[in-house]
């Protein structure tokens, strides 16, 4: 039997998880769906930029929701699932080719500000090579790229005349939310990550009341400067990319 929804609708959403950053940024678009299993709630949407399928609570329900879901033809091939910390062996009923482990980090209040800050600048499509120079060779594995529709605005740091840190704007749903932030391996321990995340976060916090990003959970630098600069309030993800 087909799993039918417990609601329907954002604002039912919102109201469950008292407005919690996470569901906003996900939960958009069109035909928002939320199902409740064992304390944990799962939603899907049509957002902008293709379907979207997240959740909060405990990972295994989530996961026995996903399955369900999959199982009947409610999720598409292809789609990324975003769950609760969950271990390979209990994703094993959901079929995917990708399982990646996470942090979702957000701040509500904006960092002191960085002397750096004054060399981040907004980039045009004209120097998208070079961000992606730049991502290529700190951040090969970032699924945010110069030609990612979901990135707003590209900014970086030049040094020498050569763009040598670089950042996206991929907001969303009035939640401020910075990717693809990297720096050039010739330029790193110079404090342009801290300048740019700093320059972008106050940025966000000012216009959304939020800034938030995501890290792989083993990358303990990163992680360090992005709680040192206040993004102390997290969650741990794992996503899957269904077969």
């Amino acid at each position: 039997m087909a799993i039918t929804p417990d609601f329907i609708g954002r604002d039912d959403l919102l109201a469950k998880v008292d407005g919690h950053p996470y569901a906003r940024l996900t939960a958009g678009g069109e035909d928002v769906r939320g199902y409740l299993l064992d304390g944990a709630l799962a939603w899907t949407s049509l957002g902008p930029w293709g379907p979207i399928a997240a959740s909060l609570g405990a990972a295994a329900p989530v996961a026995a929701l996903f399955a369900g879901l999959a199982a009947d033809g409610a999720l598409t091939p292809g789609s990324w699932l975003h769950l609760p910390r969950i271990t390979r062996t209990e994703a094993a009923a959901l079929p995917a080719d990708t399982h990646d482990d996470w942090d979702y980090l957000w701040t509500a209040d904006a960092p002191a500000p960085h002397p750096g800050e004054a060399g981040v600048v907004a980039l045009d499509a004209a120097e998208h090579a070079d961000v992606a120079a730049v991502l290529d060779d700190a951040l090969p594995d970032s699924t945010s790229r110069p030609e990612d529709p979901r990135i707003r605005q590209w900014y970086g740091i030049r040094e020498g005349g050569r763009l040598v840190a670089v950042a996206g704007d991929r907001s969303l749903n009035g939640v401020g939310f910075l990717a693809g932030i990297a720096v050039a391996t010739t330029a790193q321990g110079r404090g342009h990550g801290a300048a740019i995340t700093t320059a972008l976060t106050r940025r966000l916090v000012a216009e959304c009341g939020v800034s938030s990003l995501g890290v792989m959970s083993d990358n303990t630098r990163a992680l360090t400067l992005y709680r040192r600069l206040g993004y102390t309030e997290s969650i741990p993800r794992t996503s899957l990319r269904l077969t």
